[in-house]
């Protein structure tokens, strides 16, 4: 298959003269991994590239992965394509780009009004949300692993204050997600753009407002040189989970360890990432304050409105049936119980310690 290719070793060329060593035995692995998001990127892209190097660490450089940025290999919203085909045997981005193929995929980035980051790796592990994503992924020959969660987002950049519902509507705004099916219905035209375009499109007027994820990545993509005026938290996308995406028949090839440190390798840059946003995202949240940057924070009209755009949004989408309503069944069981344990524990500390 043209996505591989195998670099054999002194040892592997003496194991071939006296018997038919399987493949992975014979070399090394060099796979391209096709992101999502740009290289260089603070957080998401670091991601990958962090993901990358743990995995070449870990296996002693039998895998080595060359990750390619945001349309450098293919388009961003056309990664999983490129897996799923074949054309690359390893892939990373948020999974709702690739909603158009099976809408219950938006639960694994995020929802509005959905869980943190904390939460969203408890259902996958404990709830049965690992299970019925891998089901959803194995109906398009892929497997998938979470590595890691933007944590609490800003709800987004806006030209002008949004002091009532009336503000919202005709607004042009950039936001991807269910966010952007909740908003329509409160009279946005919600626009998917990569974040290649954000800034631009923000400076030339094409759009009036835009969400792209929280103070460090906002910052390094510029958006407080647009407009001072920053929404926050983020109901919309409370937090957005990305993954690494393999082909499954790329990852058939994989010995039993080299697919354990695949994996671990996608936990350890997990953790990574939450971290790394939350140090990162406070440093660069005073520097906009420093900089004359208004964190505001929505109408209470405004969230109560937005709370129920999005139950009707839900209500549409599980009335589907199928990966969707099971998907939602699941995911919410567990919410409803993080819900109450956030409120009697977490919210009152959070409070507490002022």
């Amino acid at each position: 298959m043209k996505r591989r290719t195998f670099l054999a070793s002194g040892a592997g060329l003496a194991a071939a003269t006296t018997l038919a060593a399987p493949a992975v035995a014979q070399g090394k692995i060099q796979w391209n991994l096709a992101s999502a998001f740009p290289k260089a990127a603070p957080g998401v892209g670091t991601n990958v590239t962090r993901y990358a190097e743990l995995v070449s660490a870990m296996s002693d450089g039998r895998i080595e992965l060359t990750v390619y940025g945001a349309g450098e290999l293919v388009p961003p919203f056309g990664v999983e394509d490129a897996v799923q085909q074949g054309n690359a045997p390893v892939g990373h981005g948020p999974t709702y780009y690739a909603a158009g193929k099976n809408a219950a995929l938006h639960w694994y980035t995020g929802v509005p009004f959905g869980m943190t980051s904390n939460e969203q790796v408890a259902w996958l592990k404990w709830g049965g949300g690992q299970e019925i994503w891998d089901d959803i992924y194995a109906q398009r020959n892929m497997k998938p692993f979470y590595s890691g969660n933007s944590n609490t987002q800003s709800g987004g950049w806006f030209k002008n204050r949004i002091e009532s519902l009336a503000d919202l509507q005709g607004l042009n705004m950039r936001i991807a997600g269910l966010g952007g099916e909740m908003l329509r219905k409160l009279g946005v035209n919600a626009v998917l753009l990569p974040p290649t375009e954000i800034f631009q499109s923000l400076q030339s007027g094409a759009i009036d407002a835009a969400e792209w994820v929280g103070p460090m990545l906002d910052q390094a993509f510029g958006l407080q040189r647009v407009t001072n005026l920053c929404y926050v938290p983020a109901f919309a996308e409370p937090g957005a989970g990305v993954a690494v995406v393999f082909n499954k028949d790329a990852w058939a090839e994989l010995s039993p360890d080299l697919q354990a440190i695949c994996e671990a390798a996608a936990g350890q840059a997990a953790l990574e990432m939450h971290g790394q946003f939350d140090y990162f995202n406070a440093q660069a949240m005073q520097s906009l304050k420093d900089e004359g940057v208004e964190f505001l924070n929505f109408p209470d009209d405004v969230v109560t409105a937005m709370r129920g755009a999005w139950e009707e949004v839900k209500a549409e989408l599980v009335a589907q049936g199928g990966d969707v309503a099971r998907t939602v069944e699941s995911y919410d069981a567990y919410l409803t119980s993080a819900r109450a344990y956030s409120a009697a524990m977490t919210e009152p500390m959070l409070s507490g310690r002022g």
